[in-house]
């Protein structure tokens, strides 16, 4: 029977088989992937084959394969910085919920989920929710940000789930597709999911008032079914930050797009774009062409990047 996985705690997997009913499996033995050292064999949005438990109790069922998948997203894992734990599978695009205010997501998450994105070829949409609370500096703040990214090619949706506003647009974004949902904790992702998912009462909680920081409320990643838009959402953990895995320094650039435009003007081809000179990064960016911000970003990103040495 084939399946597919909806929510992964560690040794037991929520599956929907092809025929849209819901059970309970698990893994026999290890599952080596080729090319990928991660801390979880399976994850949310994975395709898997299963055969009834022998010698089980009735309607027991074990997980004897994994299809290939068409992409994953993953981030460094917690207890090993040199393994990676993949968040989800087989995505069609990814939103991040970000906010400017209670709490404000920093420019340096949001660019770093959009590399995530571009390594793994996943389309990334950005959600600015609560736009009710923000006043002018917001606004003003909102139309740089978009701008910004719109320019790059990046979907920038303006939300207030309190007043309902942005929706609309929203669902056409998740019509027919599996979308990855992210973003910092206490920006709205639980609320978000209750809005769209029908009878979903997921638990939400306020942001911290002492650190402005939100509370996590999801501890696994688990997908939902949308019906009405025939689509699917994977809910996150609150991630506090992204890490760039398997990312060599030299590549950096090329998961920003307004760079990778410009890469082949440069005079070497291990150009790093900082103080090598005939680059056309530097060029362009001189000449007012590329975000002083976004190159900030990639200059930090740049300098968090550790060369693996064996």
């Amino acid at each position: 029977m084939r399946a597919r996985v909806y929510k992964s705690t560690g040794s037991w997997y929520t599956v929907k088989t092809e025929e849209g009913n819901f059970c309970v499996a698990r893994i026999k033995g290890i599952f080596k992937l080729d090319g990928i050292t991660s801390t979880n064999p399976l994850a949310v949005g994975d395709w898997v084959k299963m055969e009834h438990e022998a010698g089980g109790e009735e309607g027991g069922w074990i997980i004897t394969g994994i299809d290939s998948r068409n992409n994953y997203i993953n981030r460094l894992s917690p207890a090993n910085k040199y393994q990676h734990h993949i968040i989800a599978s087989n995505l069609d695009q990814s939103i991040l919920i970000a906010t400017l205010k209670d709490p404000k997501t920093s420019q340096g998450f949001v660019d770093r989920f959009l590399v995530a994105g571009e390594s793994y070829h996943i389309p990334s949409v950005i959600v600015f929710n609560k736009s009710d609370i923000y006043r002018e500096k917001e606004m003003n703040l909102f139309h740089e940000r978009k701008q910004m990214y719109a320019s790059i090619g990046y979907k920038v949706v303006l939300m207030s789930l309190e007043q309902q506003t942005g929706m609309e647009e929203i669902e056409n974004i998740l019509r027919n597709k599996t979308t990855l949902l992210s973003g910092h904790s206490g920006v709205g992702k639980s609320s978000f999911i209750n809005s769209v998912v029908p009878g979903k009462e997921l638990k939400t909680q306020d942001v911290s008032g002492w650190s402005g920081k939100g509370i996590h409320t999801t501890t696994f990643a688990e997908m939902y079914d949308i019906p009405l838009l025939n689509a699917r959402i994977v809910d996150t953990p609150g991630i506090r930050e992204f890490g760039l895995v398997d990312i060599p320094k030299q590549e950096l650039s090329h998961y920003f797009p307004e760079m990778r435009s410009r890469l082949q003007d440069c005079q070497f081809n291990n150009c790093l774009h900082i103080n090598e000179p005939g680059c056309a990064i530097k060029k362009a960016l001189n000449e007012g062409k590329l975000s002083l911000d976004r190159y900030v970003s990639y200059c930090m990103m740049l300098d968090s990047i550790e060369e693996k040495t064996y």
